[in-house]
């Protein structure tokens, strides 16, 4: 029998680029030589010629009113099946900010007022913009690349959210919609969230999905839905996009398609449907339902309205919902939504492994994750190590 240590190193790399990241940075420990293959630039490549189809990582991020001490971070790695542990962001120092402030997007931990200042998911180190125009808690926001910035930091765009002024708020003020150039390091005006959609609490109210080139706005309970044209910087015509007996949903942006995720009430009771939505027509169609035993999992007892702590979020091919109460410790399942078939497979997320704090807010959002972030980061002690959590 052939021993892995007599393996040529390109033969080694192959193998190695199987494995689930959190593997790989445990692996990357064992040896010199390992430890060098997974760091290169090479093996980066391969792993993504390996690992074809795209798996962001699902991340909660806890906030104690009182004890920042008892904030926690956690991300859960699709391909592994587990969930890591992360180091909980270090704020700014004397960035005195309100916990509805504090955004994750793709890739981002975000600050809103009364300054923008913006961190990589695995970093410490937090970088400040130049002043929006209307400081504001609360927004929807995007992080978005364009083809025309000769920049790699990226483009961010704000929507809605009530305007932050001395730890003071304006309800009435319907704010513009602003769009971060990181060229000039300014932020570009737009026309104002349309007014049917109540902007004051948009990231409770609403829901967003960044897809072609535009900035798509949905009442999770209205069900009005617009989009922001980046290129025109203009609003679309707001719509209607109710399929029938929806209570409730979200607007998600899934790899070729956007998908509509929402509780619907039928002749057989509530389930947790999904609908890919045509982007030219705003017409749908039923692709998935999440099955019964799955939906009841994420609950205790019969309550009326426990379905009003279910959240959705989604990225790439994989569709997260989740239970936002604290006493069920988050339970949660994913739709994986195959790209060449469309076929939707559902699978329950493990527990989240104890100790688990109790958290007055949670953060969550889906983000695609690269080795190579990691181990930079761990190396240059900008993070501390990423942890697997315990079953």
């Amino acid at each position: 029998m052939t021993e892995i240590t007599s393996l040529s190193s390109d033969v080694t790399e192959l193998i190695l680029s199987y494995l689930p990241i959190p593997t790989l940075v445990r692996v990357s420990t064992v040896c010199k030589l390992w430890q060098y293959i997974i760091s290169s630039t090479t093996f980066s490549a391969t792993q993504i010629q390996t690992q074809t189809q795209s798996q962001p990582w699902f991340f909660l991020f806890g906030i104690h009113n009182t004890s920042s001490k008892n904030n926690q971070s956690f991300a859960f790695d699709p391909l592994s099946n587990r969930w890591l542990l992360l180091p909980s962001p270090t704020f700014p120092p004397h960035h005195h900010y309100s916990h509805s402030s504090f955004l994750g997007a793709d890739g981002f931990f975000l600050i809103t007022a009364p300054t923008f200042t913006y961190s990589r998911i695995l970093k410490r180190s937090w970088h400040p913009t130049s002043p929006l125009h209307f400081s504001r808690i609360n927004p929807l926001l995007g992080v978005f690349s364009s083809s025309s910035s000769a920049s790699l930091l990226p483009n961010f765009i704000v929507v809605g959210g009530v305007r932050f002024i001395g730890n003071l708020v304006d309800i009435e003020d319907r704010l513009a919609v602003e769009i971060y150039n990181p060229d000039s390091d300014s932020w570009q005006l737009g026309p104002p969230l349309p007014a049917d959609f109540r902007s004051g609490n948009s990231s409770q109210s609403l829901s967003s999905a960044l897809f072609n080139g535009r900035f798509y706005v949905f009442g999770i309970y209205s069900c009005f839905v617009s989009s922001f044209e980046l290129h025109t910087n203009s609003w679309s015509v707001i719509q209607s996009l109710r399929p029938p007996g929806v209570v409730f949903s979200f607007l998600l942006a899934c790899r070729d398609r956007l998908v509509l995720a929402g509780i619907c009430n039928g002749p057989n009771g509530s389930s947790f449907n999904l609908w890919r939505i045509r982007e030219e027509s705003m017409e749908y169609s039923e692709i998935a339902i999440m099955p019964q035993d799955l939906l009841c999992s994420l609950f205790e007892g019969d309550e009326e309205d426990k379905f009003a702590s279910l959240k959705c979020v989604g990225l790439g091919n994989l569709v997260y919902v989740f239970n936002e109460e604290y006493h069920k410790k988050y339970p949660a399942c994913v739709c994986e939504i195959s790209g060449e078939t469309g076929k939707c497979s559902w699978r329950r997320v493990p527990q989240l492994p104890s100790p688990v704090n109790k958290f007055h807010q949670v953060i969550s959002f889906c983000s695609t994750v690269s080795l190579s972030s990691i181990l930079q980061a761990e190396e240059e002690g900008d993070v501390g190590p990423v942890q697997l959590m315990d079953d």
